[in-house]
């Protein structure tokens, strides 16, 4: 984790366009919010260009797409490429139905992408590698390191599979984080939160590694960090906690954990 990047986050509280699903927003913004970003959240065709041009990233999310917000995806991706700042993928549910698999086809088409992550089903299908999957959950098993270099490969971005373990592939090289609590699991938006955060990141400019090793490794302490707090009894009490979490600088996140 580099402590000096999450500093330089904060210090430059960047600006993060996202056109992410409809059931993650508020708790999307508040959290990049305590992380230190600035959440904006526009979808409108007609405005998706100006808002990514006047952005420091793009979040991409899927979750809930619907035919009218495709364009105004491949809009936003395209100003973002021209501006030269980071453009984050998370191809939720791509699985699940034919709308998502093209739509997904259709973006990383137009759109090079600085990262894309997901969970081992979401990525292992977009490298045709059998996996089963649950709508937008991943219930199979696999060769997860293999998967995330080969997005990474086929798509010349960085590939992040999240879960118990996340693996992170970039610059042909294979990283892995093991912090994180099941907690994370339990609630809504958890991945998408952190697709909005890792795009904070690497707005900084650092290395792709620095960026998404120190956002995946902050996030799974900040969990660790609100699920041991003794007013945590489960999923309701846990998110709040883990809220106040994503606000505190790494030392203190470490130092604190009882």
């Amino acid at each position: 984790m580099n402590a000096v990047l999450i500093k330089d986050v904060r210090r430059n509280n960047p600006l993060i366009h996202h056109l992410t699903n409809q059931v993650v927003m508020n708790f999307t913004a508040n959290g990049l919010l305590a992380f230190g970003g600035a959440p904006v959240m526009a979808k409108a065709e007609k405005e998706v260009a100006d808002m990514a041009s006047a952005a420091d990233g793009v979040l991409i999310n899927i979750g809930t797409l619907t035919p009218e917000e495709l364009p105004a995806m491949i809009k936003a991706g395209i100003s973002a490429n021209r501006k030269g700042i980071p453009v984050v993928l998370d191809p939720v549910g791509v699985a699940a139905t034919d709308f998502r698999k093209d739509a997904v086809k259709q973006l990383t088409d137009e759109i090079q992408f600085t990262a894309i992550k997901g969970n081992a089903g979401e990525l292992a299908h977009l490298v045709s590698t059998p996996w089963e999957a649950r709508g937008v959950d991943s219930v199979g098993d696999g060769d997860a390191k293999e998967v995330v270099q080969s997005v990474a490969e086929t798509f010349q971005t960085s590939a992040i599979i999240t879960g118990k373990t996340d693996f992170i592939y970039t610059d042909g090289n294979l990283y892995t984080n093991d912090s994180g609590h099941p907690l994370l699991g339990k609630i809504t938006g958890a991945g998408c939160l952190l697709g909005s955060i890792i795009t904070a990141c690497l707005s900084t400019g650092y290395a792709a590694k620095d960026s998404l090793l120190t956002a995946v490794s902050f996030y799974g302490h900040a969990a660790e960090f609100a699920a041991q707090q003794h007013n945590v009894a489960g999923p309701g009490s846990f998110l709040p906690m883990f809220i106040d979490a994503l606000s505190l600088d790494s030392a203190q996140l470490l130092e604190r954990k009882i």
